[in-house]
C-alpha cells in the first residue's frame, strides 16, 4: 500500500465557532494536514469549488445554512459529492445524526474534540477515499485498455478501417437480420486500379498513402449505417444495410467518382491518380451465407477489371 502522507491532503473545517476552527486547526496541522476553513455554509460551498478539498469537517448546527443543508448541496453536485464529509456535533445534538448520514456523511465527531480519536476518523477516511479513487482509476484505465485491445482485434492498423474478420461477422449479422425481417442489402467489393503498379513505380509509402486516403475517401461516401473494411492487400469491403442494387449502383459509383479525383504527388513530384472497380452483389433469399453473396461481388469486380477498369459492375449482368 501506498505510505500515508498527511501533507498531501488537504481538509476544509467548517465552524461558525472561530474558538472551535483554532483547535481543529492546530490538531490537523500539528500531524501535516493542509488546512482551509469556513464560518458559514455558505462560505463552506465557495471554499468547496475553489479548495477542492479532500475531506471535509463539518459543523452540524451552524446559523442561516446548517451542516444538513451543505452536505445534500454537495451530494447533488457530481464533482463534490465524493468528497467524504465528518459532521462535528455536541453531544446533545445525536439525534440529527440519522439524517445526517441519509444526506451523505461519512462518520461524526463529538465536541469537545478528542485528538486521538478525531485524527484517527480523519485518517480512515482519506485513506479510504484514497483507495477508492485509485480503483476508480484503476477501472478507467482497464477500461481504456480493454477499448483499445478491441480496437487492435477489429481495425485494421494501416487505414483504421474494419479489418476482414471484423467485417464478415458483421456481415454475418446483416445476412441474418436480412433473413428474419426480408430486407435487402448489398456488398461492393471495391479494388484499386494498377496498385502494385503504384508501389512497384513510387514506393510503398505511397502505396500505403493512397490506401488510407482511398479509405477516407470511400467512408465519407457511405452512411453511418454501412460498414466497410479492407478486406485485403488493396481490396475493402462495404456492406450497406436495407440497400436494393440499383440503390447501392448509385452508392459505388460516387465512390468510384470521388476517387477518381484523388491526386497525390510523389516524393519527384509525380502526379498519380487513382481510380477504383467495384463488382456489386445483392442479397437473395436463396443466399445461406455471406460468401456466397461476397463471390458474386468478386465475379462482378472481376469483370469490371477485365473490361478496363474504373468502373461498377453489377452481379446481375452476369
Amino acid at each position: 500500500m501506498t505510505p500515508f502522507y498527511a501533507q498531501d491532503f488537504l481538509i476544509l473545517v467548517v465552524d461558525d465557532v472561530s474558538q472551535n476552527l483554532q483547535v481543529l486547526g492546530e490538531m490537523l496541522e500539528q500531524v501535516g494536514y493542509e488546512t482551509t476553513f469556513a464560518v458559514s455554509g455558505y462560505q463552506a460551498l465557495e471554499r468547496v469549488k475553489t479548495a477542492k478539498p479532500d475531506l471535509i469537517l463539518l459543523d452540524l448546527m451552524m446559523p442561516e445554512m446548517n451542516g444538513l443543508e451543505v452536505c445534500e448541496k454537495l451530494q447533488v453536485n457530481p464533482g463534490l459529492a465524493e468528497i467524504p464529509v465528518i459532521f462535528l456535533t455536541a453531544s446533545q445534538e445525536q439525534a440529527h445524526l440519522l439524517l445526517a448520514f441519509e444526506k451523505g456523511a461519512v462518520d461524526y465527531v463529538t465536541k469537545p474534540f478528542n485528538a486521538p480519536e478525531l485524527l484517527a476518523r480523519v485518517r480512515t477516511h482519506l485513506e479510504l477515499k484514497y483507495t477508492r479513487d485509485k480503483l476508480k482509476e484503476l477501472l478507467q484505465e482497464q477500461e481504456k485498455l480493454s477499448k483499445e485491445l478491441e480496437r487492435l482485434a477489429t481495425t485494421d492498423p494501416l487505414t483504421g478501417v474494419w479489418n476482414r474478420r471484423h467485417l464478415f461477422a458483421l456481415a454475418e449479422q446483416e445476412i441474418n437480420r436480412a433473413a428474419r425481417y426480408q430486407k435487402p442489402f448489398s456488398i461492393l467489393m471495391i479494388d484499386i486500379d494498377k496498385f502494385k503498379q503504384i508501389n512497384d513505380n513510387y514506393g510503398h509509402s505511397i502505396g500505403d498513402e493512397v490506401l488510407i486516403i482511398m479509405a477516407k475517401v470511400t467512408l465519407q461516401c457511405l452512411r453511418k449505417a454501412d460498414f466497410f473494411g479492407r478486406f485485403g492487400g488493396e481490396e475493402f469491403v462495404a456492406v450497406l444495410p436495407e440497400t436494393n442494387m440499383d440503390e447501392a449502383a448509385i452508392a459505388a459509383d460516387r465512390i468510384r467518382q470521388d476517387i477518381a479525383k484523388i491526386v497525390i504527388y510523389s516524393q519527384q513530384d509525380n502526379q498519380i491518380n487513382i481510380t477504383v472497380s467495384i463488382g456489386i452483389a445483392t442479397y437473395s433469399s436463396e443466399d445461406q451465407t455471406i460468401d456466397t453473396i461476397m463471390q458474386r461481388a468478386d465475379q462482378a469486380l472481376y469483370l469490371a477489371k477485365s473490361q478496363g477498369r474504373n468502373r461498377v459492375i453489377t452481379a446481375t449482368y452476369l
